[in-house]
């Protein structure tokens, strides 16, 4: 009997601890940027155009101007506006070109690299101290220079898209 009452009470306390357990649940999200929505509530984009002096690859432009405005979309919770958002980032596709990085003992290259290079603006009209003009944001993969360009360069540039546009959130919203 004391056997019976002794196992009730730790059911007892265990469906307590179950019950609290599932009732108080704490939700923590780290999306890496430090807004404050109570003022910043809208960003727009303007395209960034292709201007590089080195080759001109078609369809990286919309790329990387998709990419630019998905991280911040999915990231944050700031609304897409035409113009004139509480932040507002605008800038040009400066440089895209291949480098050999190696040559081999039959003098022909064994390494290439892919560099990517974009200008960024950014204005944030509710804090303008962190406004900043012409930031350059960098981004290179190397590769097997015996492959063709053409084999690679969807993949390599999808890299590179997704590095630059990290730094440049990190950069404008994430305060690092």
């Amino acid at each position: 009997m004391a056997w019976n009452k002794m196992k009730l009470k730790y059911k007892g306390i265990w469906m307590m601890l179950a019950l609290m357990m599932t009732a108080c649940s704490i939700s923590y999200q780290f999306n890496g940027s430090s807004i404050d929505y109570t003022k910043v509530k809208t960003i727009s984009f303007e395209t960034f155009p292709n201007r590089s002096v080195g080759f001109v690859w078609g369809p990286m432009e919309s790329m990387f101007n998709t990419a630019l405005q998905d991280i911040y979309l999915q990231q944050t919770r700031l609304q897409q506006v035409n113009r004139n958002g509480d932040l507002q980032i605008s800038g040009e596709i400066t440089n895209y070109d291949a480098y050999n990085k190696g040559v081999g003992s039959d003098g022909y290259s064994t390494m290439a690299e892919l560099r990517m290079t974009v200008r960024v603006n950014f204005v944030n009209t509710v804090n303008p101290q962190e406004n900043f003009e012409a930031r350059q944001f960098t981004s290179s993969r190397e590769y097997d220079a015996t492959q063709q360009l053409a084999s690679v360069q969807d993949e390599l540039v999808n890299q590179m898209i997704k590095d630059i546009v990290d730094q440049i959130f990190n950069a404008t919203v994430a305060n690092w």
